[in-house]
């Protein structure tokens, strides 16, 4: 087992000692491959006796090969544990452009991710993410931007608090992961040959014994002196004969099986999965999925690394000329073709198993490295309620926090107020957190109550020249799909940011008031935000509707924010001023 200690302080120390001890078990390994090589040659050449030695040298030549790269292994880990040290402090510092950001997820038909900043530059993907594998990252992006539903978020939520408590678990299993990160992409190769049956024939089985005990026997009777070393050459000849019968097969198994790194990693983290012990229900679930056939999947794995390796060196200088004297890849085939026979259907399943585990590694180490000691519940309700919320991708010593709640009594609140106020941050605030509840997290709020809503946003509607679509006919079309889930009967919880900008003043109000009064006769709640100060009416003569703003401050020839949400509409407005300090000088002609 590998060395998993995660204190920062001695790691340069230790990279530098087993970088050291790796440089000597190489020196060694040579010297000992070339006095191998000079006692198998006088064995062939001279006479038999000096293959003994030979045989010894062997030994010592795989063993030093074993420690050697037991040493680069340890070297892979010690490596990965700098590195997660690194993300961790860029995680909490906000400063996130380095990390994986997950932009190939991110889609405009999606309800919300592409309003919330889930993926891309300075996003949640990349404050969660803890992923070692592409299938891992695929599935966390998956569950970012899953459907809303309180059962399942409860069970993450027990599966996640469970997590929290065991910090070694997470970083032991996130480290092995990124030290022996999948580099090839055999995944789906894999699980079609593991699918594939090998057919153990009486041929194969019959040589399997004859090759060892013939060439063992044409050796000793050659040393002896009873029979011409030419029957030797013959029998090697056979033998290029007789293994092109297992070539193919073996071949694919080298092309398709996982390195020997990538292998070490799934076996260590599976090991440490069936060595923990797990109370959620969800947790234990996909645990027991390691033992669908009575053995432990580590056990399997381990039996499969050694004939991988045996596999995949096959045309090493060392293996041929055995082979060619014992027919050994018969032997291999046979014991290839009975590991598959006996547990390929649970290790089909491995790779995916190992995936989930990633996530929730993600999941527990988000909330040990960057969470807030927020207290999230679920009512059946269909109300959404915070209490001193934040953003969680701004540092929470720099954010300021503000609370709302809604309810069929306040169904829509209007949200007007000065440009850069804070209107659409405090509106993904409520978005990004309500998202952080669904994946099981606490959320970055004193309190957030949510119940069996769905989330859909109209934020960033832009227009695509490929398609002939203007953004005021994207957000039309955000508003369509928004309708007809109201309309269907679903509690939606929606965040509308600057409604129909895209067209006149008068349009824009008259559209705005008929969206409202449309709103209004269905389930669905949220905030509209607008710069369109006449709506506000709205909040005296419309039951449900209700008037909050940000406000800004003129001081000295600068505008000052609080960021901090008001009752009633915004009293006054600030691009005149901005439009002046940027250098536009109004009353000349």
């Amino acid at each position: 087992m590998f060395e998993l200690d995660f204190g920062s302080d001695r790691l340069d120390s230790k990279l530098q000692a087993i970088r050291s001890k790796a440089i000597r078990l190489s020196s060694l390994r040579l010297l000992a491959f070339f006095v191998m090589g000079a006692f198998l040659i006088l064995g062939l050449s001279d006479h038999p006796l000096w293959l003994i030695p030979g045989i010894a040298m062997v030994w010592l030549f795989i063993s030093l090969i074993q420690k050697f790269n037991y040493a680069k292994d340890q070297e892979s880990i010690y490596l990965a544990i700098g590195e997660m040290e690194n993300r961790k402090k860029a995680r909490q510092n906000r400063e996130l452009i380095h990390l994986v950001d997950g932009s190939e997820f991110s889609k405009k038909s999606h309800p919300f991710s592409g309003d919330l900043d889930l993926f891309g530059t300075h996003s949640l993907f990349q404050l969660v993410n803890h992923t070692t594998s592409s299938g891992g990252k695929k599935k966390l992006a998956q569950l970012l931007g899953s459907d809303f539903s309180i059962d399942l978020a409860q069970s993450r939520a027990e599966a996640v608090s469970e997590l929290m408590q065991k910090t070694d678990f997470l970083r032991s299993m996130e480290a092995v992961g990124l030290a022996f990160q999948e580099q090839n992409g055999k995944g789906s190769a894999w699980k079609s040959w593991l699918a594939q049956t090998e057919e153990i024939t009486f041929l194969h089985r019959i040589l399997a014994w004859i090759g060892p005990t013939v060439g063992f026997s044409l050796l000793v009777l050659i040393t002896l002196g009873l029979i011409p070393q030419a029957i030797l050459g013959i029998w090697v000849l056979m033998g290029v004969l007789a293994l092109s019968l297992v070539f193919k097969p073996l071949k694919l198994a080298a092309e398709v099986i996982p390195s020997s790194a990538e292998m070490k990693a799934m076996a260590i983290r599976t090991r440490r999965v069936e060595e923990e012990e797990f109370a959620s229900e969800i947790l234990s679930k996909e645990k027991s999925r390691l033992y669908s056939t009575g053995k432990a999947a580590s056990l399997q794995i381990r039996d499969l690394d050694r004939l991988g390796l045996w596999v995949q060196n096959r045309f090493n200088l060392l293996y041929l000329p055995l082979n060619l004297l014992f027919w050994t890849d018969f032997f291999l085939f046979v014991s290839l073709a009975r590991w598959k026979r006996a547990v390929a259907d649970s290790l089909h399943s491995l790779p995916e198993s190992l995936e989930n585990w990633e996530v929730w590694v993600s999941l527990g180490s988000f909330e040990v490295e960057v969470g807030y000691p927020g207290i999230r519940k679920w009512t059946e309700e269909e109300v959404v309620l915070a209490e001193n919320a934040i953003h969680p991708l701004l540092h929470p010593k720099n954010a300021i926090g503000n609370s709302i709640s809604f309810s069929q009594d306040q169904k829509i609140v209007l949200l007007t107020g000065a440009n850069m106020s804070g209107k659409t941050t405090f509106m993904r605030t409520l978005g990004i957190n309500a998202v952080l509840v669904n994946l099981g997290l606490r959320p970055f709020a004193d309190l957030f109550v949510m119940g069996p809503i769905q989330l859909y946003t109209s934020m960033r509607n832009s227009d695509n020249l490929g398609e002939s679509v203007s953004s005021f006919y994207a957000e039309l079309n955000r508003i369509k799909t928004l309708i007809q889930g109201l309309e269907s009967g679903k509690p939606v919880f929606f965040l509308l940011d600057e409604i129909l900008k895209g067209t006149n003043t008068q349009d824009r109000i008259s559209g705005s008031k008929a969206l409202i009064h449309q709103i209004l006769q269905t389930p669905g709640f949220g905030i509209i935000s607008t710069h369109d100060i006449e709506l506000s009416e709205l909040g005296q003569s419309e039951e449900g509707v209700h008037n909050f703003s940000f406000h800004s401050e003129i001081r000295d020839e600068t505008i000052h924010f609080d960021y901090k949400l008001k009752k009633g509409p915004c009293p006054s407005f600030n691009a005149h001023k901005l439009m002046e300090l940027m250098g536009i000088r109004f009353g000349e002609k």
